[in-house]
């Protein structure tokens, strides 16, 4: 292998362990502004749960009645492991 293609990919190498450092750790909460102008949370599945900003407000006015919800419906709701 040439100089200049072991260079390169020596430098990918690197790139790519940093890159990996930088994400939260798997479980962890995040948060960014999609391309579209929404809110994506990152963290609680395989896929970001994104809401546009007047969404998310709803449901957080609506929060204890969420947890009243889960509360007296405990019996019939399952976690996930």
């Amino acid at each position: 292998m040439n100089e200049d293609l072991q260079a390169e990919l020596e430098r990918l190498k690197k790139e790519n362990e940093a890159l990996k450092q930088g994400k939260p750790p798997r479980g962890t909460l995040s948060m960014k502004v999609s391309e579209k102008g929404a809110l994506s949370v990152y963290g609680m599945g395989r896929f970001p749960v994104t809401l546009y900003k007047e969404q998310w407000l709803k449901l957080l006015d609506i929060s204890d009645e969420i947890r009243q919800f889960i509360q007296d419906n405990e019996d019939r709701l399952k976690t996930k492991d």
